[in-house]
C-alpha cells in the first residue's frame, strides 16, 4: 500500500471487487437481456471508422520507416518465447526510429483492408476485427523524433505530432502512477480504446473481448522488443484522467486502457524483473 493511502472499508472492497467479477463474466447470452439483446450491427446502423482520424494534415505526418527493413537481434519463435522478460531498468542509448517504426507496426499495424472498408487486417488478432485501439507515444530518447505526444497512424504507417510535454520524465511518473523506473525509457506506448468500434458489433459482450484484444497488442509487444534487443514492461497502473489530458482524449468514448514504457537495455544486462514475469 503506497505511504499515506487511506484504506476502504473491508466489506466495500469486497463487494467492489465483486462488481468486477460480474463486469469480467459479462451478460449470459442465455438469460433474457442477453438473448433480447441486439447490436447495433444488428439494428444496421453505421459502423463507426475503422481508425482515429488524425487532426493535421497529411503534410505534417512523419513517415516511418518500413518495418520490414528492420535488423533483429534475435528471429527464432521458440528463443524469443523463451527470452521474453520484463524489464524496468533502461540505458541510456537512444532507440532508432527504425526500432519504433517495427515496435508500432508489431502491435498495430495493418496488413490488408477487408471488403469495401469493413475491416482491417493487423498484425494482432481481434474479435470480429474490430480493433478498437489507438496507439499513443511519450517519446523522450528516440534518435530522429524530438521529444513529445504523438498519435500513430496505421493506415499510413506514420506519426502525427500532438505537442510538446513539458518536463517528460516527470510527466511519464506521474502518468504511470510514480513509477520512477519508467522515466528512463525512450518512449512510453499508450494504447486507447474506443469502445463504440467493438459494442457496434457485440453489444454488451464486447467488453470482454476488448480486455482479450488487448492481451494480443501486449504479447506482440513483448515478442516485437525481445527480437530487437530492447526491453519493456506492460503496465496497467495508470492516472486515467492526466493520460486523457496528455493525449486530448475524452476519457469517456476514447481512453487509456494499457501502457508500456520501452528502452534500450542496461549493459550488465538486469531487468529488474520479477520472478513472475
Amino acid at each position: 500500500m503506497r505511504k499515506g493511502k487511506k484504506m476502504l472499508d473491508k466489506t466495500l472492497q469486497d463487494e467492489i471487487v465483486k462488481k468486477g467479477r460480474g463486469f469480467l463474466r459479462g451478460v449470459d447470452l442465455s438469460d433474457p437481456i442477453g438473448a433480447a439483446f441486439v447490436s447495433d450491427q444488428g439494428l444496421r446502423l453505421p459502423q463507426p471508422p475503422l481508425v482515429k482520424a488524425a487532426a493535421a494534415t497529411p503534410e505534417t505526418h512523419i513517415r516511418l520507416p518500413e518495418p520490414e527493413s528492420t535488423s533483429l537481434a534475435e528471429s527464432d519463435l521458440t528463443e524469443l518465447l523463451r527470452s521474453r522478460r520484463s524489464y524496468r531498468s533502461y540505458g541510456d542509448t537512444p532507440l532508432t526510429l527504425q526500432q519504433l517504426s517495427y515496435l508500432l507496426w508489431a502491435g498495430q499495424g495493418i496488413t490488408g483492408i477487408k471488403g469495401e472498408n469493413y475491416a482491417t487486417m493487423r498484425t494482432v488478432p481481434s474479435g470480429g476485427a474490430r480493433h478498437p485501439f489507438e496507439t499513443y507515444l511519450l517519446c523522450r530518447n528516440v534518435a530522429g523524433l524530438g521529444p513529445g505526444a504523438y498519435h500513430y497512424l496505421p493506415m499510413e504507417h506514420a506519426l502525427e505530432y500532438l505537442g510538446a510535454v513539458e518536463a517528460m520524465s516527470e510527466t511519464i511518473s506521474a502518468a504511470l502512477l510514480e513509477q520512477k523506473w519508467a522515466a528512463r525509457a525512450g518512449v512510453v506506448f499508450f494504447w486507447s480504446v474506443v469502445p463504440y468500434r467493438a459494442e457496434w458489433r457485440y453489444g454488451i459482450r464486447a467488453h470482454r473481448t476488448i480486455l482479450i484484444d488487448a492481451g494480443h497488442v501486449g504479447q506482440n509487444h513483448y515478442l516485437a522488443a525481445t527480437a530487437l534487443g530492447l526491453g519493456t514492461c506492460t503496465v496497467a497502473a495508470f492516472d486515467d484522467s492526466l493520460c486523457s489530458r496528455l493525449f486530448g482524449l475524452d476519457g469517456k468514448e476514447e481512453f487509456i486502457i494499457y501502457a508500456a514504457p520501452v528502452g534500450s537495455r542496461r549493459r550488465d544486462g538486469a531487468p529488474h524483473c520479477t520472478p513472475t514475469d
